[in-house]
């Protein structure tokens, strides 16, 4: 399901972030994962209404979302091999049915619990998709990139960093687009 207008203005955290029904802390509901792009649509006080691409919405705090300076950068010219989506969407395209022949396997008895814990270890799959924009996830950069079909540019990080932040973990990094360095 498509959001009319989505048009991500933060991202969740690297280490993900609680999300409630209500701007109530008895009321949780499902975490948002790592930098996942989202819409703030409202703000009371430190508490931020946000929704996701597929219409998805829940509270968090919003102190917590980290801001998207700009629009996802425009590509233009031809592909270049660095920046073609396509081996990046094969990726994507098979850790997705690494993970469906699990959830097949589990459901026919044949894992339990714990093998299928082990076996979809260490797996990441992010992707939205809205209209011909597309966010994904890349799991060996470990960022999040924008691309418009032709080619890809580097929307968010969450590979370690100089410095880390009092968490422990590398602090979320926007990136320009290339050529704006």
């Amino acid at each position: 399901m498509k959001t009319p207008g989505f048009r991500p203005t933060h991202v969740v955290p690297p280490h993900g972030l609680p999300a409630w029904e209500a701007p109530d802390p008895a009321r949780p509901t499902v975490p948002l994962d790592p930098l996942l792009p989202v819409q703030l649509v409202e703000r009371r006080g430190d508490w931020g209404y946000i929704c996701c691409a597929n219409g998805w919405a829940a509270w968090v705090d919003g102190r917590l979302l980290v801001a998207v300076p700009e629009d996802p950068p425009a590509a233009d010219g031809e592909p270049e091999a660095a920046t073609d989506p396509r081996p990046l969407l094969a990726r994507v395209e098979q850790a997705l049915a690494d993970y469906r022949a699990a959830v097949e396997d589990l459901a026919a008895g044949g894992l339990d619990g714990e093998a299928f814990d082990m076996r979809t270890e260490g797996l990441r799959i992010g992707l939205v998709v809205d209209g011909a924009s597309m966010w994904l996830y890349d799991a060996q950069e470990e960022r999040w990139v924008y691309g418009d079909g032709r080619r890809l540019s580097t929307y968010a990080t969450d590979a370690s960093v100089a410095g880390e932040d009092d968490t422990g973990g590398a602090s979320a990094r926007l990136v320009a687009p290339e050529g704006e360095r």
